[in-house]
Order: structure tokens, then C-alpha cells, then sequence
């Protein structure tokens, strides 16, 4: 680095005022104050002005020339001063929302739900097809119920009714053909959804409330159909033994996942879903091994089939059951009033049985 005999390097950019550089100084104002050794510009003190000229002072982060003193220069945003890594004049963080509490008595009672349910089930499959497709239809009007006062669509009978005479043709569907299929269920899901539309628009509701209220029916619908596949496999060969198998693993499966949540409900997968991770994977795990143990005991299966029928339908199982708490969630955050908490806390082990039963039919077609 070169030393220089001129002004310091902070003030290069007052040369122009400089008459070392070919220019006079610039004419001083009228009653402008003078230097320890006379008016700026003078005798005395060098500075930027020229010989002897006082220094102006210097602001941090201003101009030279500007007012002087520290802090007179840039001025701060109006925000004041904030912490580092913040821009100024930004929101402050809010606190972390707290975790919603699990309700320990509430699972253990939705864990015993989801038993009695698949001993019901399991028990009805062991009786006549026609006692077997009452115990079908029961749980059907129990899905109805339970969706339509959970979901809440602005259209509740209409969504209530379509899904109770899609309960009562789906079990005679079921049954009227000789040979097991599951095209009189299609026909019925398009029978179904016909009159969801016309139900809707008859009420002349605005746009928003008859898609809400259509898509609710349309869920209901299928879900009520689902329940109705149980009836078809278990007219299959080797479909008793799927359905036992796979209802134990859907039963076992979601019992163990709540009570875990009573047990150690961690790590949350979200603040407001009273859910742990820790339950879910531990009750895919538990259905698989008890579908596994099943396999063993019922004629026509081996350990690696009732495992194989075990996994498919409690990993159906528990990602329904959870997809109902996300859903109770969601309403709960857009501050739709509680109803019914019974019913609602239904849906779940409902909603896991009837999903689960197309996936035991699909393994009960591999298998066969």
C-alpha cells in the first residue's frame, strides 16, 4: 500500500474543492463558521474545503458534509431497533401453538370400539349369508350416521337418505346374483350418485354448499358399498378365511395404535392431531403379527398369506383412522361448533373396517 501526503483516504471524494488538483476551493457561505485557524478554507487545519479548512463532520453511514454526530446519518427505520438476523420492522414471531392433549379415556374407548366392532363382524361372517349381511347392513347405518354428523354438509337428511338407500340396495345387491361379483355394487354407486345430484339441485342451494353436500354423499356412498364387499368375499373361495384374518388385523391393528396414544403419545405428528407416530407404526406392526398367527390357525392359509392379508388391510386401516383425525382437526381450526362427540369419534374405526374391505377382497382374489 502507497503512502500519500494528501487527505486522508476517507475524503477523496472532496477533491474538487482541492486547488492542489487544479481547482479553487468553493466559495464559503456568508456566516459560516471558522476554523481553529480561521473560516473554512483559511489558514489553519487542512481539510476538505481546503488548506485549513475545517473537516465537516461525518455521520456514520451519511455523506461527508452531512450533520454530524454518530447516528446522523442513515436514519433508522421507524420499526426501531431490532435483533440481529431480523429485518427491521418485521412481525414478531408468535408463540408455538401448544399441543392439542390426548384424551387418554377417549382412546382407550375408541381402542375397545374398533374390537367389539371386528368380533361383531367376525361373529356375523360365522352365521348365514342373510344373517351375515344384517350384521353388514348395521354397521352400514352406523357409517351413515356417524359421517354425516361428523362431515356436517349443509344438506344433513339429504346426504343421511341417499346413504341409507345406498345401504338397503348395496345388501340386496349383494345377494341377488348366483354367483358372487361386484358389479351390482357399481350400478348401485351410479344409481347413488344420480340421486345425490337431483337431491342437491332440487334444494337450489348456492354452488359452494351443493359441491360441499355433494362430496359428503358421495363418500358416504362408497363407504357404505365398501361394508357391503365383506358380503361378496365371504362368497368367494377361501374368503372366510381372508375375512377372518383380515378383520382380526384391522380389530388388533387400531386398538393397539390408541392405545398407545394412551400409553406414549409421541412423537406428535401434529400440534392439533392427538396422535403419536409412535401408536400408528406399532399398530400396522401388531395387525400384521396377529394377521400372521391367524393364518396358522384357519384351514387354507399359511403364515405368509394371513401376514401378507394382515399388512394390506390394517396399513389401509390405520391411514383412514388417521386421515379422520386430520379431517376433526381441520373443522376444529375453521371453528365449526362440536356435535355429537360420540358419533365423531366413530367415524374412525368405521371409516378403517369399510376401507379396509376392498383391500381384503383384492388379497382374497390374489390368493385364490
Amino acid at each position: 500500500m502507497l503512502a500519500s501526503n494528501g487527505p486522508d483516504d476517507r475524503f477523496r471524494g472532496d477533491r474538487g474543492a482541492d486547488p492542489r488538483f487544479g481547482r479553487p476551493p468553493a466559495p464559503v457561505p456568508t456566516g459560516a463558521p471558522a476554523g481553529p485557524g480561521g473560516p473554512a478554507g483559511g489558514p489553519g487545519l487542512p481539510g476538505p474545503a481546503g488548506p485549513g479548512g475545517a473537516r465537516p463532520l461525518r455521520g456514520r453511514g451519511g455523506k461527508p458534509g452531512g450533520a454530524g454526530g454518530p447516528g446522523e446519518g442513515r436514519p433508522r427505520p421507524a420499526g426501531g431497533p431490532g435483533p440481529r438476523g431480523r429485518r427491521p420492522g418485521g412481525k414478531p414471531s408468535g408463540p408455538k401453538e401448544p399441543a392439542v392433549p390426548v384424551r387418554r379415556t377417549l382412546s382407550i374407548a375408541i381402542g375397545g370400539f374398533a374390537l367389539l366392532l371386528a368380533f361383531g363382524l367376525v361373529v356375523g361372517s360365522q352365521a348365514t349369508q342373510i344373517g351375515f349381511t344384517v350384521v353388514i347392513f348395521g354397521a352400514q347405518i352406523f357409517f351413515v350416521l356417524a359421517w354425516t354428523v361428523a362431515s356436517r354438509p349443509p344438506s344433513p337428511m339429504v346426504v343421511a337418505g341417499i346413504g341409507a338407500l345406498t345401504a338397503a340396495a348395496s345388501c340386496v345387491a349383494v345377494n341377488w346374483p348366483v354367483e358372487a361379483s361386484l358389479t351390482p355394487l357399481g350400478y348401485v354407486i351410479a344409481g347413488a350418485f344420480v340421486a345425490a345430484v337431483v337431491g342437491q339441485l332440487a334444494l337450489r342451494g348456492g354452488r359452494a354448499g351443493v359441491t360441499e353436500s355433494l362430496g359428503a354423499s358421495m363418500i358416504v356412498v362408497i363407504g357404505v358399498a365398501a361394508l357391503a364387499v365383506f358380503a361378496v368375499l365371504s362368497r368367494q373361495p377361501l374368503g372366510d378365511q381372508v375375512l377372518f384374518v383380515g378383520l382380526a388385523a384391522v380389530g388388533i391393528g387400531l386398538a393397539v395404535s390408541r392405545f398407545c396414544d394412551v400409553i406414549a403419545p409421541s412423537p406428535r405428528i401434529s400440534n392439533q392431531v392427538p396422535r403419536g407416530s409412535t401408536g400408528v407404526i406399532a399398530g400396522a406392526m401388531a395387525g400384521t403379527a396377529a394377521a400372521a398367527i391367524a393364518g396358522t390357525l384357519v384351514d387354507g392359509m399359511t403364515t405368509f398369506q394371513g401376514a401378507l392379508t394382515g399388512m394390506v388391510a390394517v396399513l389401509v386401516a390405520v391411514v383412514v383412522d388417521l386421515g379422520t383425525g386430520y379431517a376433526e382437526a381441520g373443522r376444529h381450526l375453521e371453528g365449526d361448533a362440536p356435535f355429537m362427540w360420540l358419533a365423531r369419534h366413530m367415524q374412525g374405526p368405521l371409516g378403517a373396517f369399510a376401507f379396509a374391505a376392498p383391500a381384503c377382497y383384492v388379497v382374497g382374489v390374489i390368493l385364490r
